[in-house]
Order: C-alpha cells, then sequence, then structure tokens
C-alpha cells in the first residue's frame, strides 16, 4: 500500500496535479518537508526519490505530530483556485463575486425572488381580448375553456393556456400564389378554378383537440368538395350561370364533413374568384367561345324579328277584326269604303288618271303634257 501511494504521488508531481509549496485540500502538513523517519513517505524500491519541497501525498497515512486528516471541503478549494491554484501560481481564473447591499447582505435573494414573481405574473395572470377565447391545460390534459377578461391559472408548467381568435375570417385561398388547379366537368372538360374559402372557430376544444393540422384540413376538404361539385355541371355552367350554385353545394358539403371530424370550424363562404380553360388550350377555347357568342348574336337578331313580324301581323289582325265588326252592322256602306280604299291605294302607284263622264276624253296624258310646258319655260329662260 506504501508503495502504491508513493507511485501516485510521484505520477501527480509529474503531470502538475498537486500544488507546489501550498498546502494540500485534503490536510495540513502538505508543505512539510518529509523526514527520512516516516515510514509512509519512504519511495518504493527502485524508484526515485521525490523532492522535500513537495507536497504532503493525500494517500499516505499522517506523519508524527500532525493532526488527523480531513475531508475534502469544497470551501478549501474555492479558496486555493482564488489564490492562484492549479499548478498556474496566481494567474488563475477567479470565481465573479455577486455585488453586496448597503448592508453586506448578497443581492441574490432578492433578485431570485424578483425572477420567481415575474415568472409567476406572467405564467399564471392571462388577458384575453373580446374576440379571443382560450383552453387551459393541466400537464397537457384539458382543462377548461376560457372567454374573454382577465383570468388566473396556475403556473407554467402545470398548466398551460392557449389563447386563439375565434371571431375575426381566415381565409384560405386555393391554390396558393398563381397556381393552376385543373377539375374535371360532368361534360369531360377541364376548367381551372382559383377559389377562396371563408371561415372561423365556433368551437375552440375540438379545434385545439380534434385535428393535427386545422388550417391544411379545410383546404383538403375545400378541394374536395369543390372537385365533386365541379363534376356534376357542365363546363359552361361552371364558367357561367351555375357558379352562384356550386358556390352553396361547396359549403354545404364541406360544413357536413367538417362536423363529422368534429373539427370545431364554420364555414362562412365560398367564393369563386376565377374560372378558365386549361392554359395549353386557352387559345383554341377564346375562338370557340367567340364563335358561340357570334352564333348567339345571330339568334338573338333572328328572334327579334320575329318578334317584330309577329307583332305587325298582330296588330294587323286586329285592325281587321274592328272593320269587320262595322261591316256587320252596315255592309254596304263598309263595302263601297273598302272598295275606294284600295283603289286609292293601288292608283296612288301610277302617273295615269282615268275619268269617266261621256263628255271628256276617257285618258288625259297630264304627266307628259305637264312636261311638254315646262320645257319652252326653260328654252326661253
Amino acid at each position: 500500500m506504501t508503495e502504491l501511494g508513493g507511485w501516485i504521488a510521484r505520477i501527480g508531481r509529474e503531470r502538475g496535479f498537486f500544488m507546489a509549496g501550498k498546502k494540500s485540500p485534503w490536510g495540513s502538513g502538505g508543505d512539510e518537508p518529509p523526514t527520512s523517519g516516516d515510514k509512509g513517505d519512504s519511495p518504493p524500491s527502485g524508484s526515485p526519490t521525490p523532492p522535500a519541497d513537495g507536497p504532503r501525498n493525500p494517500w499516505l497515512p499522517p506523519q508524527s505530530g500532525e493532526p488527523p486528516r480531513r475531508g475534502p471541503n469544497i470551501e478549501d478549494i474555492f479558496r486555493a483556485r482564488k489564490g492562484g491554484g492549479g499548478g498556474g501560481g496566481g494567474n488563475g481564473p477567479t470565481m465573479p463575486r455577486l455585488p453586496q447591499r448597503p448592508d453586506g447582505k448578497s443581492w441574490a435573494p432578492i433578485g431570485i425572488g424578483l425572477v420567481i414573481a415575474i415568472w409567476l405574473g406572467t405564467s399564471m395572470v392571462h388577458r384575453i381580448a373580446p374576440q379571443e377565447k382560450a383552453v387551459v391545460t393541466t400537464f397537457g390534459s384539458y382543462s377548461r375553456t376560457l372567454d374573454s377578461g382577465m383570468t388566473v391559472t396556475l403556473p407554467w408548467p402545470i398548466q398551460s393556456v392557449n389563447v386563439q381568435d375565434v371571431t375575426s375570417i381566415r381565409r384560405e385561398s386555393i391554390p396558393e400564389g398563381d397556381g393552376e388547379k385543373l377539375m374535371l366537368t360532368a361534360d369531360q372538360n377541364l376548367v381551372d378554378l382559383t377559389y377562396l374559402v371563408r371561415w372561423n372557430i365556433k368551437d375552440l376544444k375540438q379545434y385545439t383537440f380534434q385535428l393535427a393540422d386545422p388550417d391544411q384540413t379545410v383546404r383538403e376538404v375545400a378541394e374536395a368538395a369543390m372537385r365533386q361539385s365541379i363534376a356534376e355541371v357542365n363546363l359552361n355552367d361552371a364558367m357561367g350561370s351555375g357558379r352562384q350554385q356550386i358556390e352553396q353545394n361547396v359549403r354545404d358539403r364541406m360544413q357536413k364533413v367538417l362536423d363529422a371530424y368534429r373539427s370545431g370550424v364554420s364555414i362562412q363562404g365560398v367564393d369563386i374568384k376565377k374560372t378558365d380553360p386549361p392554359t395549353k388550350v386557352v387559345d383554341a377555347f377564346k375562338e370557340v367561345l367567340a364563335s358561340q357568342q357570334d352564333a348567339q348574336s345571330e339568334i338573338n337578331r333572328a328572334q327579334a324579328w320575329a318578334q317584330q313580324l309577329t307583332a305587325r301581323a298582330g296588330g294587323e289582325a286586329t285592325a281587321f277584326d274592328k272593320v269587320y265588326e262595322q261591316y256587320r252592322l252596315a255592309p254596304e256602306v263598309t263595302r263601297r269604303r273598302m272598295y275606294y280604299e284600295t283603289m286609292e291605294r293601288v292608283l296612288s302607284q301610277t302617273d295615269k288618271v282615268i275619268l269617266e263622264s261621256p263628255n271628256v276624253q276617257s285618258y288625259l296624258p297630264l304627266p307628259e303634257m305637264k312636261r311638254t310646258q315646262t320645257k319652252p319655260a326653260e328654252g326661253g329662260n
């Protein structure tokens, strides 16, 4: 045992583990030179003799006249390092000291108390805005739901508070950015849709615990409902008059699925912002659409002309009915009047005048006579 202690002391001196010229932290007498009478300090056979001013080996029994050795004390270690121990003399690192109060006491208790007060204040007192609600969990399990106002809970990590805005409308634009979202219609055509989903939270407990990612769930349910609704209508309805009905169908389907999931989400509305053909066929689609518009314009003009003819025929029929009623009251007078009106309408289109008097020539070329009379007058001028 004695040889083992001497060998450890020699290794410690070579490695610089012990403080030369310093008292051993494990006991007194470390700075006294060893005496030849101490059997515990004798080096093992064949090993060099340690110097007389070296430190006392802590593993050897105490020499005669030395007090009993005690165990290591943390105060001795810090006192030794403050005095420059560790083999580096007086240039070793020193432990920082906190400033003291005027009465000589440390500021550490006050600082620790202040940190604890701040921690308790921030983790126990909560202010919830009017448009917000909060879910309180105790060790991760649901405890209660808090309404707006000031409230107090147990500090973290015993209880945690998750505050959410349950009144404001949230918006999900599908697809994000300038992406293309192609969907198949009932008449086997593709249409590129861009739409907006408006929703808010109606049950904060379900919203917090039922869905892992509520926002992503709303997007996926919206896309599934939109594809199902578009597959029920043709291309013209999807791009024209049927958009309002599609929006209502998508909203109803989304709400039904989300209620089945117990998501705590309320769908406020769906707005279709754009319905265009696919980018690759947009030019051909525009030509087809222009042709359809031209055809519809021609159809509208034909219908307008038919309506005019129908109205004119109806007016003439009404007039004839009125004449027929008068004819039934006085047939001879009406017959003569109709004859005169018909001859007036026919003869007004000719330049001949026919007289039925026995003493007058039956035909007078009045237009020719008029032209003959105007020619000499023009020549004289």
